[in-house]
């Protein structure tokens, strides 16, 4: 059994010294004070049960035991090193490769600008971009499949196991064909809309979730005439003329064929676009580099959303 005394900080400390021979010198690059580098090599002494060097006054001599044992020594704390490198590569911590996951409406601007800033911080870093619903995001995240998400919310995340950085709140409007009966108008009430066919997105976007908590404000469930998997399809579907929704302003850029127009103040509905990360994974260089940028874009606020 290895002694307690024997300890990886206690190898490093008496390989610096078998390299540089000199408490001064080892103290300065481990550090720690002369007393406290004297202290740990004998307390290795201690823990081996065998003495390693040779003290004359202030000076020590390293003896043919320290020698024989540096070899192994040295082995040893390679070896340790090898294996939390790979531990750290395998968890997705400080690897060349980051996985993030991102909602379809948030590739106009926000998600570029964020990749391009992560690059010029980390420039050997190779980005992955998973694209999908909220649902399917956070999923991803939590069974390590994805290292940061980029997704909506109705309230600040008060996950205790996540660590969250807003960047932008949106403001969730109705999305009509141009031309329709409520174009141009300052707001507009979602009550006189209770004889409109609408389209939303499927279960698991936020743009669902806030589609659903507006009607819940104005007293009805509107008549639903299609579902889709995608906000590409559901814009393009809206400004054919086939429905109205409800979509966040920042997707107001997509097309020139629908109008986004704010709703009345008593069915008002925001998302808070968050950068969500795992807290045991916060101190990995990449997602420090990540929430750095987002922080950065967050102070520029939705103007560049």
């Amino acid at each position: 059994m290895i002694d307690e005394e024997i300890t990886l900080k206690k190898l490093e400390i008496f390989l610096a010294f078998m390299r540089l021979s000199s408490l001064a010198r080892v103290s300065e690059e481990v550090g720690q004070s002369i007393v406290s580098v004297h202290r740990a090599l004998h307390s290795l002494e201690q823990g081996l049960r065998c003495q390693l060097f040779q003290r004359e006054g202030r000076k020590l001599t390293a003896l043919p035991a320290a020698f024989a044992f540096a070899s192994h020594a040295q082995r040893a704390v390679a070896e340790t090193e090898e294996g939390i490198r790979k531990v750290r590569e395998l968890a997705g911590f400080n690897s060349n490769r980051l996985r993030i996951g991102s909602l379809y409406s948030l590739t106009l601007r926000c998600i570029p600008h964020l990749l391009m800033g992560l690059k010029l911080r980390r420039p050997d870093l190779h980005i992955d971009l998973t694209l999908g619903s909220n649902k399917d995001l956070l999923q991803g995240l939590v069974d390590g499949r994805l290292d940061a998400v980029v997704i909506g919310l109705q309230a600040p995340s008060d996950n205790a196991a996540l660590v969250a950085v807003p960047l932008f709140e949106d403001e969730v409007r109705l999305a009509a064909p141009l031309q329709s009966p409520y174009a141009g108008m300052a707001q507009v009430d979602l009550k006189a809309l209770r004889s409109e066919q609408f389209i939303t997105l499927g279960d698991g976007f936020v743009t669902s979730d806030s589609f659903n908590h507006a009607f819940r404000q104005a007293g009805f469930v509107p008549e639903t005439a299609m579902r889709v998997g995608d906000i590409f399809s559901l814009i393009n579907l809206v400004g054919s003329g086939m429905g109205y929704s409800l979509l966040p302003a920042r997707v107001a850029e997509y097309s020139g064929r629908i109008e986004l127009i704010p709703l009345a103040e008593p069915y008002a509905s925001h998302q808070v676009i968050t950068l969500l990360l795992s807290k045991s994974r916060e101190r990995d260089p990449n997602l420090l580099a990540l929430a750095a940028e987002s922080r950065m874009f967050g102070k520029g606020g939705s103007a560049r959303a």
